[in-house]
């Protein structure tokens, strides 16, 4: 269970894929994982979108099977909403399910929005388990930010373990006693879940996340946990485009400071990681 910086095949062979070749057991096993719908809506209804999302348009990055499109859908029930993803057969299925016609599905690469047509200004994005699958982390937080109108916001929902001991030994012990062996048996390989487990557990903390933010040039950050077995694994890291705005992000301020003391209401509102080594 090394988590050595060598390339595993889902890296050489491409993340999205990898994905493809899952695509049909996908939503089987998240299905298994308690809360994984109720914590897209948890960050969805973060983001504060108003009025239901009327005359609003919203981007959802990294859609996959459309779990995090039918969140933001129930949040925004009259936006119209966006849904892109790498993987043309976690599109499919996602497009095989039933969707009013306020929401459109594109196949396209998410670091090169232009060249699939996604043009701005939204009014609101939301990426789920998307960051921690890039290759060029901050040149696509840079793009997201130019994509929103000036005062809209990003949600970011992410796994982050690097912070805590507990996190981490808490992930490792389901990815391979519980997901790693599920993966397997539903979709005959198990490399995409052994990624999984391998990247989660080397991307970014919740503070170097933040930064990544803060250097992207959006500002009111605000980190928020979720309840059960993965409060202090998965996060909602909540930003804004400044209202007034500043196009030289270059020079945008740093992160806030995290403080690791502060208590987790049982809800996960405005929590913050545990002490390192907890």
């Amino acid at each position: 269970m090394s988590s050595s910086s060598k390339p595993s095949p889902v890296e050489r062979g491409g993340v999205p894929r990898s994905f493809d070749a899952h695509a049909r057991s996908y939503d089987k096993l998240v299905a298994a994982n308690r809360g994984y719908h109720e914590h897209l809506r948890m960050s969805v209804r973060r983001m504060g979108i108003p009025n239901q999302g009327a005359g609003l348009r919203l981007l959802d990055l990294g859609c996959g099977t459309g779990a995090s499109t039918a969140a933001l859908l129930e949040g925004a029930p009259e936006a119209q909403i966006t849904a892109v993803d790498a993987s043309a057969e976690m599109l499919a299925q996602a497009r095989a399910k039933t969707w009013p016609s306020n929401v459109e599905f594109v196949h396209g690469n998410v670091e090169n929005l232009a060249m699939t047509g996604i043009i701005g200004p939204y009014d609101g994005i939301l990426a789920a388990y998307l960051v921690r699958n890039l290759v060029h982390r901050d040149a696509a937080l840079r793009q997201f930010y130019r994509l929103l109108r000036p005062g809209a916001p990003i949600a970011v929902h992410e796994y982050s373990v690097r912070d805590s001991l507990r996190s981490r030994a808490v992930w490792t012990a389901v990815c391979w006693g519980v997901i790693i062996p599920m993966g397997k048996i539903r979709a005959g390989s198990a490399d995409l879940y052994r990624y999984l487990w391998r990247s989660v557990m080397q991307f970014d903390s919740v503070p170097a996340l933040c930064q990544r933010l803060a250097a992207a040039g959006f500002e009111d950050l605000r980190v928020q946990t979720v309840p059960g077995w993965q409060q202090h694994i998965v996060y909602t890291f909540l930003g804004r485009r400044p209202a007034v705005d500043d196009t030289a992000i270059d020079d945008a301020p740093a992160a806030p400071s995290i403080d690791p003391d502060a208590a987790t209401p049982p809800a996960g509102i405005e929590a913050t990681p545990p002490a390192t080594g907890a």
